[in-house]
């Protein structure tokens, strides 16, 4: 995508996190900038924010929900007369729970959030840049996790992010059958400041177990928030993903040195081994 300046840019899950960064690194480059999320109150502060940097408005949806997500792009085409970037970027993180034990509730809010979200967002906004007839791209949060396997902590995430990334190379695909003016990346991010393991507690079902629940849980989750906090800021990740546009790159990685993690996976794929249990340079994290 040229040209950069005056477009309109779409962010779910843009309260916070990599979402946040992305609509950060959008305004400062000169587009114009709505941004989503479910959690009301959080989206209104991180819009006065943004604003500081550029052209923005706020509009709250839940992605889950198809006519949330046709609400966001009718109201965007009012405000704005168009839309050139989408990114499907709300997501939820891991319960942790064993496969077997996971209630259907469970599995539901983790697909219809990650997975079904960006269904959503394609069938909203998609129709409606390809009629533009102008440039457009589509932008996909999955994660590392969609690339590799073998976290037994990350069951249910890693299945919701592996069929983002099938989503989306199958959205290039046919994109490209089209013409070349909207093209599609998937977001691969490894460790990114967030909150998203504190949203995860304030937004869940009931009926979804925390995965604190027991010791050993509360340790992972805490070993992970330092983790995130220690990897690169959100605004890092939102250049990455501004700079990929520009590019017109397909596979984004906000840590591309963990390549050979995904290489890693793809070696036991060929030689019909186990999953591969990849683990990343945490000690490169903390330095």
């Amino acid at each position: 995508m040229k040209q950069i300046k005056g477009r309109v840019a779409v962010v779910t899950g843009a309260a916070s996190g990599i979402g946040r960064g992305m609509a950060e690194a959008f305004a400062a480059a000169g587009m114009k900038v709505v941004l989503s999320d479910v959690r009301e109150e959080a989206l209104m502060e991180t819009v006065a924010a943004v604003a500081k940097l550029g052209e923005v408005r706020g509009i709250a949806a839940d992605v889950s929900r198809a006519e949330d997500v046709q609400n966001l792009a009718d109201r965007t085409l009012e405000a704005f007369g168009a839309v050139h970037v989408l990114c499907n970027n709300a997501g939820v993180a891991s319960s942790k729970s064993l496969l077997w034990e996971s209630s259907l509730e469970e599995w539901r809010w983790h697909l219809d959030v990650m997975v079904m979200g960006v269904v959503h967002g394609i069938r909203s906004f998609v129709p409606v840049m390809l009629a533009q007839c102008d440039e457009g791209h589509v932008v996909n949060t999955a994660s590392m996790g969609g690339l590799i396997t073998g976290s037994d902590s990350q069951a249910i995430y890693m299945t919701a992010k592996h069929g983002v990334v099938a989503l989306s190379e199958a959205l290039q695909d046919q994109l490209a059958q089209q013409g070349e003016r909207v093209r599609s990346s998937v977001l691969c991010p490894g460790f990114v400041a967030s909150e998203v393991f504190d949203n995860f507690e304030t937004l869940k079902p009931d009926a979804v177990r925390s995965p604190t629940r027991t010791k050993e849980g509360q340790q992972i989750v805490d070993l992970e928030k330092k983790l995130l906090a220690a990897g690169k800021t959100a605004r890092e990740a939102g250049e990455i993903v501004l700079q990929a546009i520009r590019d017109e790159r397909f596979y984004v990685l906000t840590h591309p040195d963990w390549a050979y993690m995904v290489e890693g996976r793809m070696r036991a794929i060929v030689d019909g081994a186990d999953p591969a249990r990849p683990i990343p340079p945490i000690g490169e994290v903390f330095g």
